[in-house]
């Protein structure tokens, strides 16, 4: 009987799901869409129940019925979140609000700087790793227990994306020491323990998740979750992870010196090296960058944070400006971010002079500035649409630029590059990057993502392939695309200004946040 192995990922707008065989490519690959909710400006929300599960229903059932590969068949599963969230469940493991989603949500910021307060900055970096953040879960666990009482005094479990799926599959609750150890900080130790000194100010020790590796098998596949999914019951599970993990592996990040950039809503990256790093401050004003962590790969170290807009901000564009095109796509015609793929490929390095920021939702890595607002300089008359979505591209572009001059800084300037996720598609946005990095970046297939991922890790998980240098060498080669000199002089020349737009107009950016 051949056997198969099942990867589910959820993501801020999408959800995808794929079946691999035991030649590791895709025998079947699922998507199904969903919204996320801003409620208020700087929340966002997904709904647990109806988006996480729902859509791990539906992708199973539907992979399933168009592959007519039988449930038995099915070798292991593993599943994978966006980034690291937070989800308060009850005994059952129902979930008691919607789940207040990663990094982008930055309502916390006054428990954030609370925290600031009652530690201490130094002691703050002991515990965290670095100045507190939107993408510190902690925060947000603070902020259900001083603003919704009732949801706190109900939770028998604060849980982030993959734990959810995983705890619904097997009834188990647990979570990728990967994660733990970094968004969770400081309720976790740095050998995966429960910190039981330090959670009692956020919630109870057994409120969090138990520490496993991604590729632990930790349950099996219960009745009730069996016949809510379509799987077999005694199916065996994986601990799982976040997204980003999940597609980093699914590239080959899984040796020290590969960096791993991922531009789907927000762009993500991974950096995996050979030793613990701690938090770095650039001395040239470049930012700052979280210190590293154990990754999931055993024997690596990985640094890794991610911004607030890389899709996003490409998508407001074409909210705001290709409205006409995205109606012809929703009657059938040619895909709108095609239309503006093509537009900006039109106009040179540069966008005939015209700058933005990509802050639009504020920003996370390198800034840490929920605050930071985004900013089109430079405009002119003659600038038109194309321009605009040109100088969008090229915000992403400069940001990716600055973390590659931070990893030069210190010391650590990676030796390849691996970018993935739905920005790949855009050839003209991936030329810019690499335009401005200077360095050779690789592509991986398109089914290359995190369900990709999810069951890669799953493969592990069950023996069928011994370990990530073995997954590692199971992996397409993909496609690389090379830099253009002319145009990396010009972007190096040109980056400074990228960077004291946001350091000269900071002040004024707080000052008309505070109008709105």
């Amino acid at each position: 009987m051949k056997r198969y192995f099942l990867g589910v990922d959820i993501g801020t707008f999408e959800s995808r799901g794929m079946l691999i065989g035991e030649d590791f490519r895709p025998a079947a690959d699922v998507s199904v869409p969903h919204t996320m909710e801003n409620p208020r400006p700087g929340w966002f929300e997904h709904d647990a129940e109806g988006v996480w599960w729902g859509d791990l229903c539906k992708i199973t059932k539907k992979l399933l019925e168009e592959s007519g590969i039988a449930p038995e068949q099915i070798a292991c599963v593993g599943a994978s979140a966006l980034g690291t969230d937070c989800l308060p469940v009850d005994e059952h493991c129902r979930p008691l609000r919607p789940a207040i989603l990663y990094g982008i949500d930055a309502r916390a910021e006054k428990e954030a700087a609370w925290l600031t307060e009652y530690y201490g900055e130094e002691r703050v970096r002991e515990l965290f790793g670095h100045p507190i953040c939107s993408g510190d879960t902690a925060t947000k666990i603070l902020w259900i227990k001083n603003n919704e009482p009732e949801v706190y005094a109900r939770t028998y479990k604060f849980l982030t994306g993959s734990s959810f799926l995983t705890a619904r599959l097997t009834g188990e609750y647990v979570i990728d020491q990967f994660l733990a150890k970094g968004s969770f900080r400081p309720l976790y130790h740095g050998d995966g323990r429960k910190n039981e000194a330090e959670c009692p100010l956020y919630c109870r020790p057994d409120q969090i998740a138990d520490c496993a590796v991604s590729t632990d098998i930790v349950g099996y596949v219960t009745p009730e979750a069996a016949a809510q999914t379509g799987l077999a019951p005694g199916t065996p599970v994986v601990t799982g992870t976040g997204d980003s993990t999940a597609e980093a592996i699914s590239v080959g990040l899984v040796e020290p010196g590969t960096a791993f950039f991922q531009y789907g809503s927000s762009m993500f990256y991974y950096y995996c090296v050979d030793r613990f790093v701690d938090q770095f401050v650039s001395p040239n004003g470049n930012g700052s960058l979280k210190g590293g962590k154990v990754f999931t790969v055993p024997g690596t170290f990985c640094m890794g944070d991610g911004t607030n807009a890389a899709g996003t901000l490409t998508r407001w564009v074409r909210d705001t400006l290709y409205a006409p095109e995205l109606a012809a796509q929703e009657a059938g015609g040619e895909n709108a971010y095609a239309v503006m793929a093509r537009e900006a490929a039109q106009v040179p390095p540069g966008s005939g002079g015209l700058m933005m920021l990509p802050y639009i939702y504020g920003e996370r890595s390198p800034l840490q500035d929920p605050k930071a607002a985004g900013m089109i300089f430079g405009l002119r008359g003659g600038h038109t649409r194309k321009h605009i979505g040109r100088a969008a591209l090229e915000a992403i572009g400069y940001s990716t630029y600055q973390h590659l001059i931070l990893f030069e800084e210190m010391g650590l300037p990676p030796r390849r590059i691996i970018t993935a996720g739905g920005g790949t598609k855009n050839r003209t946005w991936m030329q810019i990057v690499c335009d401005m990095a200077g360095l050779p970046i690789t592509i991986p297939e398109p089914w290359q993502c995190s369900s990709y991922g999810d069951a890669m890790l799953a493969a592990v998980g069950c023996g069928t392939l011994k370990d990530f240098l073995a997954l590692r060498d199971a992996l397409p080669q993909g496609t690389v695309l090379r830099p253009d000199p002319e145009n990396h002089s010009y972007y190096k020349a040109h980056y400074p200004i990228f960077r004291e737009l946001y350091r000269a107009n900071r002040e004024s950016m707080y000052a008309l946040r505070d109008d709105s």
